[in-house]
């Protein structure tokens, strides 16, 4: 084990008041949460800045939110952020180099023990919570020598881009198997259209349109119905999660309740990568409605399968060519039913159509399978940084 001193011992409080010139740009920086590092929160022109109280920060100084300290908003400033500013609301800290390597420290910071006692430090209620000053320097750190605070801090950087490389190669292989299944499903499109040429997709199906627009809510009042929203088909299947509810006269529940094959079609949105997401109607227990910002797709059953059409139009959006159909008015992404209905698709038999649902279907499951491995293993690398901390501190690296 390592000798512990009080953090007054390493770091010095240091304040540099810095008066704002409106000529002037100056970089603005935030502590993240959790210990991810001092960033560059934006510039600013110094005529925009009204926060008074601005003080300037130096590269390799520790800076910290008073706020977030509790959730490891402490952190090693980066030398490219010299001279940018900070609100009252962070404290920075020179560290005595003749004791303390600052990197040493910053490994130390994120550590669970560390962050605990920043906790412990903090008091206020609970909307003005906030370190204190003394207390925050009376924390206790271990510290040995310098010269074996410098092999730590070598051996944890290459331990950490060891786990770094490892997570980069499982994302990559995740990636990739996505970029497979798109390649693959693109193929098959271009070697349909060679084969049977392509139909606009309004002759495809025997209705079309929007959905209600009435208010609804989480809780369902007596004569209510469920209401599909735009998170119940972002995924691409349809969910009940965080369901709404809606009070609709018949004449509108007869209007835009749900069949089992129906499409579901986002057809507007903030984020473009949302529109045009779709999913096929199950069975559903109860009668249920859709919103006003879905598009309800009725295929002719002799001639389209709902689940090719979801297939075609997937390509369609993940191929960026869906985008062509949509148009941004006051930042919203939207997809009419006219622009939609010109999409083309190649429409094989019915029979055909299904094998090729078949086929991708059984692809994309081998690649949800690989991302979610991606994921596991990712949490197992995350969790290998907080041991490896654990070890360095306890003198056992």
């Amino acid at each position: 084990m390592f000798p512990k001193v009080p953090l007054r011992s390493v770091l010095r409080k240091v304040e540099e008041p810095v008066v704002i010139q409106p000529e002037k740009t100056y970089k603005q920086v935030t502590v993240r949460l959790f210990h991810k590092g001092v960033v560059l929160r934006g510039q600013q022109a110094g005529a925009d800045i009204r926060t008074a109280g601005q003080w300037g920060i130096r590269g390799g100084q520790i800076l910290l939110s008073r706020i977030d300290a509790r959730n490891g908003a402490i952190g090693l400033i980066p030398f490219d952020l010299d001279g940018a500013v900070v609100t009252n609301d962070f404290w920075a800290f020179e560290v005595d180099s003749r004791a303390a390597e600052p990197g040493f420290l910053d490994a130390y910071f994120g550590t669970p023990e560390f962050v605990e006692a920043c906790g412990r430090a903090s008091e206020g209620t609970t909307n003005r919570v906030r370190l204190q000053l003394e207390r925050f320097l009376d924390i206790v750190v271990p510290l040995p020598s310098l010269t074996e605070q410098r092999r730590i801090v070598t051996r944890i950087e290459e331990l950490a881009a060891k786990i770094d490389e490892a997570r980069g190669l499982r994302l990559q292989t995740a990636m990739e198997a996505e970029a497979l299944a798109k390649s693959q499903l693109a193929a098959t499109v271009d070697t349909l259209v060679k084969r049977v040429g392509s139909r606009p997709l309004g002759q495809l199906i025997m209705e079309a349109g929007y959905g209600t627009s009435a208010k609804c809510n989480y809780e369902r009042p007596k004569g209510a119905v469920p209401v599909l929203r735009i998170p119940n088909v972002a995924s691409e299947r349809v969910n009940s999660d965080a369901m709404k509810y809606g009070t609709l006269s018949s004449a509108e529940l007869q209007r835009v309740v749900v069949s089992e094959g129906d499409v579901l079609v986002v057809r507007t949105n903030g984020s473009a990568d949302l529109v045009g997401r779709c999913a096929v109607v199950p069975r559903l227990p109860e009668p249920t409605a859709f919103a006003s910002y879905l598009i309800r797709l009725r295929c002719d059953p002799k001639t389209i399968s709902p689940h090719y059409l979801q297939l075609m139009l997937k390509h369609l959006r993940t191929g960026g060519e869906l985008i062509d159909f949509a148009r941004t008015t006051a930042g919203q992404y939207n997809v009419s039913l006219g622009r939609l209905g010109g999409a083309p698709l190649p429409v094989p038999p019915l029979a055909e159509q299904r094998g090729i649902v078949a086929r991708m279907d059984e692809l994309q499951e081998r690649v949800d399978t690989l991302k979610r491995l991606q994921i596991e293993s990712a949490a197992e690398l995350d969790a290998l940084l907080p041991s490896i901390l654990d070890k360095a501190f306890k003198g056992e690296l």
